[in-house]
């Protein structure tokens, strides 16, 4: 079952009446998406360390998938809360986009290009589905209200699995690995050390080895801040002096990891944007440091991003990428945010998974990412079963 049949599912009702009509409207992409299929990954976000609380792990087989362990009805209630305030949004934004229309032509796609561009899907992405839309369309004819809402569910959701083909959407990790390096890269203020601070929560309740770096040695509330979360946590934080050279923190760290045994290193960076060619010299030689000394590591590069950022996410992921190859994303404060549109546009743009995504304070509110949950929450309410 592909990803748009599971959440077709859910959306649109089990009516076998309906689901022949839907069949028979985008019968030309449901053919090619039998050919896709969607794995199914979930969480993370900043706030202060009192908030941490606990967070369920539970370790896949070799060299891959660590997703986390909870109820489904847990899941689906995360993602629910988590994603109110964007399907509120966007829902809105579109019902009454279809509110005032009363015909399909050539001015309803341009608006509806438009609107998709507002909701921070993108405009690579908004103008690719508007096209796409108009075509199939004229095709098909497909010119009422509902059919057009869910052939706009079905394009976004064959946008998204077509974009990130071949990519592993789980935390990789190598159990035979000491340690597993995980480099976080990002702006100051996405929320990258809460980040950390909670997935070494998560590997430590599963009673790995875990041990965190304060690379940023240029900012001493960096080091500070990830200090108090190793005590709050019970999990070794490795410093340098201040200001030594980040690179050389790291080579240290590794070093030390190694002779431990440890299973999980998680490296924090720097984020000075007004310094942006020192930063990413800066992080392309911290990832060759890794390297020389864990042939293959880091096992992931994960960029850390403020959801709440919208379209700016897109343009910190692009930039970030010219310097260093990403594994994937977190998406950080979805839960205060109406952007949570982005995802898609990243995923489209970039072909590059989302891993983890911010929807609450608590630490088991940093889920992997579940493309699945991810677009129920998004658009719950819009359509009719």
């Amino acid at each position: 079952m592909t990803l748009f049949d599971k959440i077709k599912k859910s959306l649109f009702g089990h009516d076998d009446k309906d689901e022949t009509e839907v069949k028979e409207k985008v019968k030309s992409d449901t053919d090619q998406n039998k050919s896709e299929s969607a794995e199914q990954p979930r969480e993370s976000d900043d706030s202060d360390p009192s908030h941490v609380e606990n967070a369920e792990i539970a370790p896949k087989n070799d060299h891959e998938e660590i997703p986390m362990v909870e109820s489904d009805s847990d899941h689906e209630a995360l993602y629910e809360n988590g994603l109110k305030k964007t399907n509120e949004s966007f829902s809105s934004r579109l019902n009454a986009f279809f509110a005032k229309f009363r015909t399909v032509d050539d001015n309803f796609f341009d608006d509806l290009e438009d609107l998709l561009i507002e909701s921070d899907v993108g405009y690579e992405t908004a103008a690719q589905l508007a096209d796409q839309m108009r075509d199939q369309a004229k095709l098909e004819k497909a010119y009422s209200k509902d059919d057009l809402k869910k052939v706009i569910v079905e394009k976004l959701v064959t946008l998204y699995a077509a974009g990130g083909q071949g990519k592993n959407e789980h935390l990789c990790s190598n159990p035979e690995a000491h340690p597993n390096v995980y480099l976080f890269v990002g702006v100051n203020g996405a929320g990258k050390t809460t980040t950390i601070a909670k997935l070494a929560k998560r590997f430590h309740d599963q009673h790995k080895k875990v041990m965190m770096v304060a690379a940023d040695t240029f900012r001493a509330g960096a080091v500070e801040q990830l200090l108090e979360w190793g005590k709050r946590l019970d999990v070794p934080v490795f410093t340098g002096k201040a200001q030594a050279d980040p690179a050389a923190v790291v080579y240290d760290a590794v070093s030390q990891a190694k002779t431990q045994r440890i299973d999980y290193l998680l490296v924090d960076t720097a984020g000075r944007l007004q310094n942006k060619v020192n930063l990413m010299n800066e992080l392309r030689k911290i990832e060759q440091t890794i390297e020389k000394q864990l042939s293959g590591q880091p096992n992931e590069v994960l960029l850390v991003i403020d959801g709440s950022t919208g379209q700016n996410a897109l343009l910190q992921a692009k930039e970030f990428n010219q310097t260093t190859e990403l594994t994937g994303l977190v998406l950080t404060k979805l839960d205060g945010s109406s952007k949570g549109g982005v995802v898609l546009a990243i995923r489209n743009e970039m072909a590059l998974p989302v891993k983890l995504v911010g929807l609450g304070e608590r630490a088991e509110d940093l889920a992997d990412f579940d493309a699945e949950s991810y677009a129920r929450g998004l658009f719950k309410g819009l359509l009719k079963a």
